[in-house]
């Protein structure tokens, strides 16, 4: 995972030399308070990760690096892609935002809509997109 460029997806608004900490609302689920930091290394799944944050400012694409260990997304990696093709990880350190991604295609409006539409049945259903 070494000389990787990962990102995070989400929907705030922040600035380069920022770090995204565990501790804050999750982008998903409940809103409840996050104990890892998410990141990947495939921009498709940074994609899907601001498409799909909750809140209401733009979808937005930063460029991080982690300032400690990670470790693969238990979400993704064995829940739903065996062998982590996504690319997906977690860390309880600090992320340090280097830059942002201000050019890209989001999903077509019908994937979307399908994506959210997953995510609307599983909350119904009570199934958090979390696991801590």
């Amino acid at each position: 995972m070494d000389n990787c460029r990962y990102y995070h997806g989400t929907k705030a608004d922040l600035a380069i030399g920022q770090h995204l900490e565990p501790g804050f609302k999750s982008n998903f689920g409940a809103g409840r308070t996050a104990s890892f930091v998410y990141l990947t290394a495939t921009l498709d799944a940074a994609i899907w990760g601001a498409e799909l944050a909750t809140g209401d400012g733009a979808s937005r694409i930063y460029i991080v690096e982690p300032t400690g260990a990670i470790e693969n997304d238990p979400n993704l990696t064995d829940k739903k892609f065996p062998g982590n093709p996504t690319k997906s990880y977690r860390t309880k350190h600090p992320l340090r935002i280097v830059g942002e991604i201000t050019e890209w295609t989001g999903h077509r409006a019908d994937q979307l809509q399908a994506m959210k539409a997953r995510v609307a049945e599983l909350a119904a259903l009570g199934i958090e997109a979390i696991e801590d």
